[in-house]
């Protein structure tokens, strides 16, 4: 860290009059003589040096200069896939970044008023003007390598990508412009849980989605699951583990409950690994764990197989 220097004025409180706390007159520096108007034309604007110019990688604590990771698509050095939101994954998973956004449905904001230490609706407010995005769940058509399909994108920015009414609307109407552009579905899945303020309405979208599902297969189409970190709760007890493939990205946390959760009710030290990817494709539980910068050669390499097995199935 830099020293103090004399002759660079301070904007702390006791001494922005000029004088020190010690009541000696403060030495003028250079800056002060150059006219106001000057001084206005040098002034360093807030764009030209941005707070978040510097990641932190989690694992490692290595500052990251964040054009780099942007260029890795926001894959540390160490291996961390960051979490990202729905921009960014349609931006690196379609062709070209090209896509059709898909309209989602509007709900009722607050249909219980719920107040857990501030009113719901505020949570919500919080939340938009957060991430920009109306709700956790949004949703794009384009193709895959070639291959036509839809794409729905849970953000856990957005209130931890909890399953309320509003994202479970967007995942059936994700499923439903399947159907009707007969392609298949990726689900690019990451939530807590289920949203504890819209209660017993929340879970029902677990049977919705269901649902939904289900009409991909009347349809005979492929519904993918892409599992990233953290896939936890209703989420995981329903849409996430119904996939005909279930890809993971390197160390995502998932599982139902969390470790912590687990030890402090069995008693006992869990494995090392417990619910991530890489021990769950051991267990059976994931197909593949797969880097982001290979995901979209690996969904259009498995869209192709399974759309040729449909096609072929059709034709007998």
């Amino acid at each position: 860290m830099a020293e103090a220097r004399d002759d660079i004025p301070s904007t702390r409180g006791p001494d922005r009059a000029g004088e020190r706390s010690s009541g000696r007159p403060r030495r003028a520096g250079w800056f002060s003589k150059i006219a106001p108007g000057v001084r206005k034309l040098v002034k360093p604007k807030a764009s030209d040096t941005p707070e978040n110019l510097w990641v932190k990688c989690p694992d490692t604590g290595e500052m990251i200069y964040r054009p780099d990771l942007e260029a890795a698509l926001w894959v540390t050095p160490a291996g961390r896939h960051m979490r990202i939101g729905p921009d960014l994954r349609f931006r690196y998973t379609f062709d070209r970044g090209a896509f059709e956004a898909i309209d989602m449905p509007r709900v009722f904001d607050d249909p219980l008023q719920f107040t857990d230490g501030k009113p719901y609706v505020e949570r919500l407010a919080s939340a938009r003007k957060t991430t920009g995005e109306h709700d956790a769940v949004q949703a794009g058509f384009g193709r895959i390598s070639d291959v036509p399909a839809v794409i729905m994108v849970q953000d856990f920015a957005f209130m931890g990508g909890s399953l309320g009414m509003a994202a479970g609307e967007g995942f059936v109407a994700a499923a439903k412009a399947a159907v009707e552009r007969d392609a298949p579905m990726v689900a690019f899945v990451a939530a807590g849980g289920a949203r504890m303020q819209e209660g017993a309405l929340s879970l029902m979208q677990m049977a919705r989605t269901t649902l939904a599902i289900q009409d991909l297969k009347i349809a005979k189409l492929p519904y993918v699951v892409v599992l990233t970190d953290p896939t936890t709760g209703g989420v995981t007890a329903s849409y996430a583990m119904l996939g005909d493939v279930h890809l993971a990205e390197p160390g995502a946390l998932i599982g139902f409950a969390g470790p912590r959760v687990i030890e402090q009710t069995i008693r006992e030290t869990l494995p090392a690994g417990f619910q991530r990817s890489e021990y769950l494709v051991e267990k059976g539980m994931v197909d593949r764990v797969t880097p982001r910068q290979e995901l979209p050669l690996v969904l259009g390499s498995i869209l192709k197989t399974l759309m040729m097995g449909r096609a072929r199935s059709q034709a007998a």
